[in-house]
């Protein structure tokens, strides 16, 4: 089964990254590695972290008619600062996973799991 492991903004993640910041070079680091890991498990499918949402940019839909919002966004703690999409046996295997990593945050944080739709699977 494919997962999306959603890791959640912050307020330092809202500031941006500087890589020359030698803590968030250490968090970089320690990342490196267990994607490392992930790879090697075989697990590993794919993953990069995102701009701050000053950055970005949002698209309403209602009906026919599309409303654009730049960034950035309010409500810090439903954003989302990067993902991974990983191929585990079960969202078991996905858990034990995400309870390894490293956080990704100075802070506290919090990572979300989410099983893909599959199409063409029964299950669904």
């Amino acid at each position: 089964m494919r997962v999306m492991v959603l890791v959640k903004a912050t307020e330092d993640s809202e500031k941006g990254f500087d890589p020359s910041l030698p803590r968030e070079a250490a968090m970089m680091e320690a990342m490196g590695k267990f994607n490392d890991e992930l790879s090697k498990a075989g697990i590993f499918v794919g993953a990069a972290g995102l701009q701050p949402s000053s950055k970005g940019r949002r698209v309403a839909f209602d009906g026919p008619g599309r409303t654009i919002t730049d960034g950035p966004f309010s409500e810090t703690n439903e954003l989302v600062a990067g993902f991974w999409l990983w191929e585990v046996k079960d969202m078991d295997e996905a858990t034990e996973w995400v309870k390894r990593c490293p956080n990704p945050m100075p802070g506290p944080s919090e990572i979300e799991i989410r099983p893909l739709y599959e199409f063409g699977n029964p299950s669904i």
